[in-house]
């Protein structure tokens, strides 16, 4: 090599170091935070593993017990991933409310990556004027479905009318198999996941399956797989080189999503083919008739059929798992506290009667079977974490200062299981949700966290309050369910994306 060549390269490598050290200076002047602001406090992290060690089986509970020591703002360390932890009512309200566009944003994580390649509003979407206009979207599709007149009922509208006939279905079959089972009981978990599976489906496709239908049971079975590989966690996620060495996990979760993203995208396309603007039989249509000018690809796109098909999975997904946990959790609750079914039974009695069945129109009215299904939401808090958070800009808050593009745990476990919010809180007593005067306290309903809070708040979490209002009224109305004899019931849980209860059976007797 000349000289000429050896002064080139020297050149070539020197600007290069210079360059990155420029781009190092942008970095940290982004990240720069106000003289005298401190960071979050947090345990010291180990090497290579960071905070991992430290947390136990059940992570909500070591968050929790951490709180204690740090406060409601501070960090940890999981892997290579630095995460800020937000706790306390009062600051989680602050964060997600009144600084809810610093906030908003969603981690950069593996896994998410891998839902709806990386598109999905709930899951990876960056948050911005797009996403914005994606949500707005989704939420009108939702309102003018609930809105559409029913087909062969006197229900308020098509989505009460499907929820009530999977409501009557399940109770039927509910009582055909107590009478089959008796003393013995039944497990309720399968019945409840295709019976709320269906509710699903016809809200997004107008159509819905035989319990024992090949390709519904497939469906039900992938979806409960990707939610059951999710809430395992992927190392990938936290140390970065295991994206690079083969994972059989998230290889089969690809797999699983792609098999549900076919199912949806030839659902979606036979109703773009035989969509009808003066007839909205499902949430589909609702997402079409809202984008009925969107030209694929094309900038001026309102949603394009990819965001359609991606937009039906989020609540195909969000009206799934959520529901059915709950419903599993309130049967628990029900035979575990008798006492607590004989007075929700009352109330049906009072405000129903036993000449029709229970409708939306009858939640305003029926204060204790409310307070029942919002202490089933603390108590549990099956969901003890929302769906990680990432701040879209430098931001203080508590004092505290967090970098942009940091991942955000939200403790909405600790929010429901706080001394300062609810007396006595390990008891599960429904009527710390009444006044005096027996009306439903809305001013503390409002504290329970399940559903999120702000920007990215659960789309459909009042249809999900009315479908568990009258799955569980239409069973009790029909139904008697008690513990089996011998059963000892435990209410602890095992730590996931939605925390289950351990397997249990219920004993079913008609009402006369």
């Amino acid at each position: 090599m000349n000289l000429e060549n050896i002064s080139h390269t020297a050149t070539s490598e020197v600007t290069l170091i210079l360059c990155a050290f420029a781009l190092l200076l942008l970095a940290l002047h982004g990240r720069r935070r106000a003289p005298g602001v401190p960071v979050p406090p947090g345990p010291r992290p180990w090497p290579i593993v960071g905070n991992f060690l430290q947390m136990e089986e059940q992570v909500h509970l070591s968050l929790t017990n951490l709180r204690v020591q740090y406060g409601d703002v501070f960090q940890v360390k999981m892997g290579s991933l630095v995460v800020v932890v937000l706790s306390g009512y009062t600051t989680i309200k602050e964060a997600l409310v009144r600084q809810g566009d610093a906030f908003a944003g969603r981690p950069d994580l593996y896994t998410f990556s891998a839902v709806a390649n990386g598109t999905s509003m709930t899951f990876s979407e960056k948050y911005g004027e797009a996403w914005v206009l994606h949500k707005k979207i989704c939420k009108n599709a939702l309102r003018t479905f609930s809105q559409t007149e029913p087909k062969d009922s006197n229900a308020s509208c098509l989505l009460e009318e499907r929820i009530c006939v999977e409501a009557i279905d399940m109770v039927e079959t509910l009582k055909a198999q107590g009478e089959e089972f008796g003393d013995s009981g039944i497990d309720p978990v399968q019945l409840l996941v295709t019976s709320v599976a269906n509710v699903v489906c016809t809200l997004c496709f107008g159509k819905r399956y035989s319990h024992n239908d090949k390709e519904f049971l497939t469906i039900v079975h992938i979806n409960n797989e990707v939610l059951r590989l999710f809430a395992a966690g992927n190392l990938a996620d936290f140390f970065p080189i295991f994206r690079y060495l083969p994972s059989p996990s998230l290889r089969k979760m690809v797999e699983f999503i792609n098999r549900m993203n076919n199912f949806m995208e030839r659902n979606i396309m036979e109703h773009l083919v035989n969509f009808d603007t003066n007839c909205i039989r499902d949430i589909t249509d609702a997402l079409i008739a809202m984008c009925e000018d969107r030209q694929e690809d094309k900038e001026s796109a309102v949603l394009s059929n990819s965001q359609i098909v991606h937009s039906v999975i989020d609540i195909f997904g969000a009206g799934f798992d959520t529901i059915i946990t709950g419903l599993q959790w309130s049967l628990l609750y029900l035979i575990k506290f008798p006492n607590i079914q004989d007075k929700i039974v009352q109330e049906i009695d009072n405000q129903v009667g036993m000449d029709r069945l229970p409708q939306f129109k009858d939640r305003p009215n029926m204060p204790y079977t409310e307070a029942f299904i919002n202490e089933v939401f603390r108590h549990a808090s099956y969901m003890p974490f929302t769906i990680p958070h990432c701040t879209t800009e430098n931001i203080t808050l508590n004092g505290y200062f967090i970098p942009k593009d940091t991942c955000v745990f939200i403790n909405q476990y600790q929010v429901n299981h706080d001394i300062e919010i609810w007396d006595d809180p390990e008891s599960f007593r429904p009527e710390r949700f009444l006044t005096l005067s027996g009306h439903l306290n809305k001013s503390l309903t409002e504290k329970v966290m399940i559903f999120g809070m702000g920007i990215r708040r659960c789309l459909g979490d009042n249809i999900a309050r009315l479908e568990m209002f009258v799955f569980l009224t239409t069973l009790l109305h029909r139904l008697h369910i008690e513990n089996v004899p011998g059963q000892e019931l435990d209410l602890s849980s095992t730590f996931g994306l939605t925390m289950k209860p351990r397997p249990y059976r219920i004993k079913i007797i008609p009402r006369n």
